[in-house]
């Protein structure tokens, strides 16, 4: 059991308003790749009550129910707790959600987004709970979801970016991955996610910089929002004892010329809302200049700038981005202690692309396989149904 208390540092639970008990509510998941769909669940669930409680399952439990996961649950374990909204992580959840599991730590009732989640043998994993009154569902944040990252990703190969003409098993690939039934190819498009400034607003603090907080500016792609990225934040937000860090997320065109290929695979808006759902973060600079001003310094009254170990990639010009922070003295590079980064996550997908080709038709097959069911269950008379639904 993970505790992590309101903000970045530790803290007990609080009563509820008015000196009521704590409202307090489970989801539990795979978070697997967790992305800002997941960060958005996990916020409509934390406003529902007052104290939330994220069950994480194991490596074995998701290659056994849904194939294998792209993350360790260490690492998994480690992302779910960085999101803000978590009070309190719990490792190795069970795949059925039961009223055990709720009342083993005194939960009022869990939340879940509204898609399905199914066992290997193709039932509905809430189902107890749900009957039993337990269950609240929250929206769904359309558009991402880690199968379609995966499908982004897979992609991003040397053939599908080379310029020469890629080979024709390639092309039956790239046309046949992850097609839905009626026929549209979801990884070829660019994704559907629509940003508004109510969801920004929603992710944001809103909180300024205050009085004695020490304001630290990093900068960088931040695609794929990853443990590599927590870590180092979190190594960033020790550096002080009242941290304030701003994160200032580059353009994708900004990307796409020092990272090549067709990175990033999320664009600014998705990764602007991954960053603000971070707990070590403050606040995002959307489309943040790639060399760090004298005008950006002073405009946020940045006290120190933090770069990883990753290398500095020069300017269009060939000046160092860094180097008005570095002639002040306030730039630190921090070694996070990952190796991990978003090509090595890639290379992670790619490397088993099969595995999670069959993952994904899998997936499909069983929510197709459980609406059908569903559907005639509804169309049957009363006094016939079987009371399975």
């Amino acid at each position: 059991m993970i505790r992590n208390g309101r903000g970045a540092a530790g803290g007990a639970e609080q009563p509820g308003p008015g000196g009521r008990r704590a409202v307090r509510v489970w989801c539990d998941g795979c978070y697997d790749m967790v992305h800002y769909g997941h960060s958005n669940q996990l916020r409509q669930a934390r406003a529902m009550g007052d104290y939330l409680i994220v069950g994480v399952h194991t490596d074995e439990e998701i290659a056994k129910h849904k194939g294998p996961p792209v993350f360790t649950q260490e690492e998994r374990y480690k992302m779910v707790q960085a999101i803000k909204w978590v009070d309190e992580v719990v490792p190795a959840a069970p795949y059925v959600t039961t009223l055990e599991t709720l009342d083993k730590y005194n939960c009022d009732f869990c939340v879940h987004g509204n898609d399905i989640t199914l066992t290997v043998d193709g039932r509905d994993t809430y189902e107890e709970v749900k009957q039993a009154g337990r269950y609240r569902e929250c929206k769904r944040t359309q558009g991402v979801s880690t199968t379609d990252l995966v499908g982004r990703m897979l992609l991003v190969t040397k053939a599908h970016h080379s310029s020469q003409e890629m080979s024709s098993e390639y092309r039956e690939y790239a046309d046949s991955f992850g097609k839905c039934p009626g026929g549209r190819n979801p990884w070829t498009g660019v994704s559907q996610f629509l940003q508004t400034s109510q969801k920004i607003i929603q992710f944001a603090s809103g909180k300024e910089p205050q009085p004695g907080e020490t304001v630290i500016y990093v900068a960088g792609a931040f695609d794929l929002f990853h443990i590599g990225h927590v870590d180092f934040l979190e190594k960033v937000h020790r550096l002080a004892d009242r941290p304030y860090i701003i994160a200032g997320l580059h353009f994708d065109q900004e990307v796409n010329r020092y990272k090549g290929k067709n990175y990033p695979i999320m664009n600014l808006h998705e990764r602007t809302l991954s960053v603000l759902a971070c707990r070590y973060v403050s606040e995002v600079v959307i489309g943040a200049p790639y060399a760090v001003t004298a005008e950006l310094l002073s405009h946020f009254k940045v006290d120190l700038v933090c770069h990883g170990k990753t290398e500095i990639i020069p300017d269009r010009d060939g000046s160092d981005p860094y180097q008005e922070p570095k002639r002040r003295g306030i730039f630190r590079q921090i070694d996070s202690g990952s190796n991990l980064t978003t090509d090595l996550i890639v290379q992670r997908i790619i490397t088993n692309r099969l595995e999670y080709e069959a993952r994904n038709q899998k997936k499909e097959a069983k929510e197709l396989a459980f609406l059908e069911a569903a559907r005639q269950h509804a169309a049957q008379p009363l006094g016939e149904r079987d009371g399975d639904f």
